[in-house]
């Protein structure tokens, strides 16, 4: 299941490109970060400005059939475009974990639930332990929910 509407790739020429390589081989290339060998999820959302339709590639952090969403954008001092449109629009996400997408619900975490999902967080991709050390804010960490 997709989301409808127009679709804006991505400014960044490796998200475009990993993004469209991914999709055309149904996830069995294209689905790891860079030369990192770390696995990747592709997730849309709905722009919350512009309304179109956008695909981000995350680390694939995954714990019974929910994902992580770590919006950590390398540390920097802001987060990450796609942190406003999931706050913005939290049912209009899918999220694609090899060759068919699905739709989910996404809900930003804290306290206790938010420690145990960044530890598996860490542990799927060790930098963001470094990425939060190098930025003032705290990282969010959202969890996506498969829908029926």
């Amino acid at each position: 299941m997709s989301l409808e509407g127009r679709y804006e790739p991505s400014p960044s020429e490796w998200v475009r490109d990993q993004v469209e390589l991914y999709e055309r081989t149904d996830g069995t290339e294209g689905n790891t970060l860079r030369d990192t060998g770390l696995p990747v999820v592709i997730v849309t959302t709905r722009g919350n400005k512009s309304g179109v339709i956008r695909k981000t590639p995350l680390m694939r952090v995954e714990h019974d059939g929910e994902y992580a969403l770590v919006a950590s954008q390398g540390g920097a001092p802001t987060h990450p475009v796609w942190y406003y449109n999931l706050k913005a629009d939290p049912e209009s996400v899918t999220i694609q974990d090899g060759p068919e997408p699905f739709t989910v619900s996404v809900r930003e975490v804290d306290g206790e639930e938010r420690a145990t999902w960044w530890e598996r967080a860490v542990a799927a991709f060790p930098p963001y332990a470094q990425y939060q050390l190098k930025t003032e804010r705290r990282i969010p960490v959202f969890v996506a929910t498969k829908r029926s």
